[in-house]
């Protein structure tokens, strides 16, 4: 397997053979294929992309993707197709918690650019970028369907919405201190604040 088929992330054969998933993620990846008749497995590549992520480090790599499409019965390029093209798997590492800011329409309208440039000043960081202790990498996204609670943002699983700079201050300590991965697999949702 060559970047060729992963982009522009370069194969590791030796990394491939340390891939795997611990006991309990395999059994929820199992379960999830479960759901669909034989054949028909690839339907579940998706929810299990994000195992895969929360499992190993909130991201996605080459021998991650390649060993999903062997549990998939799959080609590596299917997974790779994808896992780029949805905003929500990264292809790189990433911080501990990726804050996804929302710049479609009502969010924009509503301020949340100003939301962008003030979480940069914060954590001086541009959007792509992971803070220097690596806890913190900020993304914009399209649509997350919180139109009515403009501007708001996502983290893991977790939507703050309504944003004020004082908000963001807020959910920036509390995710600092907490000091953990969020994944989109969390569904804490009581942690949105």
């Amino acid at each position: 397997m060559g970047a060729q088929v992963h982009g522009t992330q370069e194969y590791n054969k030796s990394k491939r053979a340390g891939i795997k998933f611990n006991e309990d993620a395999m059994k929820i990846v199992q379960k999830l294929i479960s759901n669909y008749p034989e054949g028909k497995h690839k339907s579940a590549l998706i929810p299990i992309l994000h195992v895969a992520q929360a499992e190993f480090g909130g991201w996605l790599s080459a021998e991650t993707m390649d060993y999903v499409a062997s549990i998939l019965k799959i080609q590596p390029i299917e997974v790779f197709e994808v896992a780029s093209f949805y905003s929500m798997f990264n292809l790189k590492p990433v911080g501990k918690c990726v804050l996804d800011v929302c710049q479609t329409s009502s969010c924009w309208l509503s301020g949340a650019e100003d939301i962008v440039k003030y979480i940069e000043k914060k954590l001086n960081i541009k959007v792509g970028e992971t803070t220097k202790d690596g806890m913190f990498t900020l993304k914009v996204a399209e649509c997350l369907g919180s139109c009515g609670t403009a501007p708001m943002m996502q983290c893991g699983a977790s939507f703050h919405e309504k944003l004020t700079y004082d908000k963001v201050d807020s959910i920036l300590d509390k995710y600092k201190a907490e000091g953990k991965q969020r994944n989109y697999t969390d569904l804490d949702y009581k942690n949105t604040l």
